[in-house]
This record gives C-alpha cells, structure tokens and sequence, in this order.
C-alpha cells in the first residue's frame, strides 16, 4: 500500500542558501517518489538523510520528537524548516495507523507515553524494558497495520537478531497495508526483499540496488576479509 506517492520541494532554487540547503542533498532535491510499501534512504552522516525523513514526518502530522500525530510534547527543537517547503503528494488511499520513530529522542517519546497513561498500547512502560526491547515493543505491540510508518535509524538499538525481528515484523505490517519510510545504515534492514533504496549523497539522490549499497559492500568486505582491514586501519 502506498499513502504518500510523492514528495516536491516548492523552494526556488535561488532561495536554497541558508539551513538546511547548505545540506548539496538537500539544495539538489526538487521530487522523490515513492514507488514501493518500503522505501529506504541512506548515506553517511551529515548527508542530510535524517534531515530528509524529519522533514516528511513533519509535514505529515507527526510531532518533531516522534510518536503518533495525537503526540503533542516538546523539549528541545532540533528540526530544520525543511517542512515548511515540501508537499506530499498521496494516493487516493488514506493511512488509519501513524508513526515517526526517531531514535535520537525515544527517550522523550517513553516518557511521553508514561505522563499520558497509554502504556496498554505498547504493552507497558518502555522505560522498564531496555532501549531496544522498548523499539521493539512499539513495532510489535503499537503498530498494527493500515499505517504510514516514518523510522529514523530504528537500528540504533537493535541487536543483529533483533533486526531480523524487525525485518519480518515490517513484512507482517506491510502485508496490513502498511507503508514504511526508513532512514538507516543497517545493511540488514536495506535487504528488505523488494525496497527502494535512494541514495543520498552531494549530487543528490538517487536509486540503487541492495548490492550498490556501502552498507553491502564494505560489510561483506569487511567480514571476509576482517583481518586485512584491521591492519590497513593500523589496528
């Protein structure tokens, strides 16, 4: 299922100079469709990925700091105006279920979810469990299908096996109609079977195969070769 089918930025391109579009990814991004249920966005840190996906989840309803669009809670403001620029363009389907998990303010998230009493929801207080028995908490017990789904680097806290929990939970949910947005450097999560995986880097974004990805290629790499790179690291 898809609920947002297209992203425009209505910001002149002579306008682009301050924050964010000193971000080249963010400066060079006039559309970005949405083909498939899932669709990835990568790059390396500073790319403007992160600032990519706030950006959607914003302008989607979503509170900054995370959590459903019924959210309302604020600590500090750490998003750019990017929101302010961007349209989504959606399907004539409309999404019942929301969320935007931004793993930089889980933590404000779960206490959020303490102060207003829904902890039946996410199948009790996340702050009784670890920070990624809490991530995987929220996918198993508070989203459940027909939903639009925007992720900032849920893989922060989550262990190899806990990201193949999340790989099958993602399938569950996106075989209930769900739609996901993920910004992630796993290169567990990017072998999602079927995903777009944009590329974000200075000549802005673009789509490339699973096998493209660093994430696949320096793992593989790595794993087979671990003894070499350590020496050439100087390790």
């Amino acid at each position: 299922m898809i609920y947002i089918e297209r992203l425009r930025n209505n910001k002149p391109l002579n306008e682009r100079s301050t924050y964010p579009y000193n971000i080249p990814s963010i400066a060079k991004l006039n559309e970005l469709e949405f083909q498939k249920p899932v669709t990835f966005v990568i790059g390396e840190n500073g790319s403007g990925k992160s600032t990519l996906v706030e950006a959607i989840a914003i302008n989607a309803g979503f509170n900054p700091e995370g959590g459903s669009r019924n959210f309302n809670f604020k600590t500090q403001d750490s998003h750019s105006d990017l929101y302010h620029d961007i349209k989504l363009i959606r399907s004539a389907y409309r999404n019942k279920d929301g969320y935007f998990l931004r793993a930089e303010s889980f933590y404000n998230v779960a206490t959020a979810i303490d102060e207003y009493i829904v902890h039946d929801a996410y199948g009790g207080s996340l702050h009784k469990r670890s920070h990624g028995e809490g991530f995987l908490a929220l996918l198993h017990n508070r989203l459940y299908g027909n939903g639009l789904y925007i992720l900032d680097e849920p893989e922060s806290a989550l262990s190899i096996i806990s990201q193949f929990n999340m790989l099958t939970r993602i399938s569950q949910l996106v075989e209930k109609r769900s739609q996901f947005i993920i910004a992630t450097h796993s290169p567990i999560l990017l072998a999602y079977p079927n995903a777009d995986i944009y590329q974000v880097s200075p000549d802005g974004l673009k789509l490339v195969n699973y096998e493209e990805t660093e994430q696949y290629r320096l793992s593989k790499y790595f794993l087979n070769n671990y003894k070499k790179m350590l020496t050439e690291l100087g390790l």
